[in-house]
């Protein structure tokens, strides 16, 4: 596959999960770039902003294999790994294997699930296996989650503690649409019969898994100059030393950038990085593996305004 094929490819699944999903193009290009940088995403907005739908949507459209777990304070490890069950026919345990034996897992409001729950995903994400009862099962190379929660309620939630956080690529802010979007969207649906909403539009499967394992290579072939790597290293480091910042990012989100600054470069036709690229992806691929100091919250600043003024500070290659 070379760049063109690439980049229409690329369109082609934009315009799919665009006729279903209006108005969260760029929620959509994040998601491009996770999935092509190997990286599990965060999404975090309030309901009805299309965050499962556009989940749905791209296990359709690149055809694999799509698990859903509706994360609530109840569910247990074994509700999402699966369980060895004895079978007295036999004399054999047997794997129940849970839904997380897929290759796209929406982790639905995971923030619901008690913090034990939430880490039986920490060595998928990392890793992409399982360990049950000793054994080690693999869950695939195309492995990737998609995990969503809510901002506004605060009641019966968990917070992900700073190393699951640490393991998605990124955290996108998803947003209301604009008000002609919104528009737009209720007269596509005042055409249909009621209870008949675009969540059951069938997509075109556009690329299948022989098709994925060629863009990986593709964007593993994407040049990265010495230049853009001490970039991406400066701005990490730069974390550790602002006095806004309790704890900065680590070395692997500083990994965890060069491989998405690779895709990014792929999808815009480029065999090569630019800064440019780096200063995209910054904030989501940042905005939650920072730990703001007291002056930074006193002041009311957020992470995204700390990296803001971060990034304005350093330096770009020229």
């Amino acid at each position: 596959m070379n760049l063109s094929e690439f980049q229409t490819l690329a369109d082609d699944i934009r315009g799919e999960i665009g006729s279903v999903v209006q108005g969260q193009r760029g929620l959509i290009d994040m998601l491009l770039v996770s999935i092509f940088a190997r990286g599990h995403v965060l999404l975090e907005g309030p309901p009805g902003t299309a965050k499962t739908l556009v989940a749905r949507c791209m296990s359709q459209v690149v055809d694999l294999d799509f698990g859903r777990v509706q994360f609530t304070p109840d569910l247990m490890p074994g509700d999402v790994l699966g369980v060895n069950l004895f079978n007295f026919e036999t004399n054999e345990f047997r794997l129940i294997k849970g839904p997380i034996f897929t290759d796209i897992l929406l982790a639905d409001e995971i923030n619901r699930a008690p913090p034990k729950t939430q880490s039986a995903l920490l060595q998928a994400m990392n890793e992409r296996e399982v360990t049950i009862d000793g054994t080690n099962y693999p869950l695939g190379d195309n492995f990737f989650i998609i995990a969503t929660q809510n901002p506004i309620e605060q009641h019966g939630t968990y917070p992900l503690p700073e190393a699951q956080l640490d393991r998605f690529l990124f955290k996108v802010l998803v947003d209301f649409p604009d008000r002609q979007t919104e528009i737009d969207i209720l007269m596509r649906s005042a055409g249909l019969p009621l209870g008949n909403g675009s969540g059951g539009a069938a997509l075109r499967r556009v690329m299948d898994r022989d098709t994925l394992k060629a863009v990986h290579e593709l964007v593993d072939s994407i040049r990265l100059d010495e230049t853009i790597l001490t970039y991406i290293v400066d701005l990490v480091r730069a974390t550790r030393d602002d006095g806004e910042i309790q704890h900065g990012a680590s070395t692997r989100a500083a990994d965890a950038i060069a491989g998405a600054v690779r895709a990014k470069a792929a999808l815009e036709g480029r065999d090569y990085a630019i800064p440019d690229d780096v200063q995209a992806l910054i904030i989501p691929a940042l905005r939650h593996r920072l730990v703001l100091g007291p002056s930074a919250e006193i002041e009311g600043r957020t992470t995204d305004d700390v990296l803001t003024t971060l990034l304005n500070r350093t330096d770009a290659p020229r």
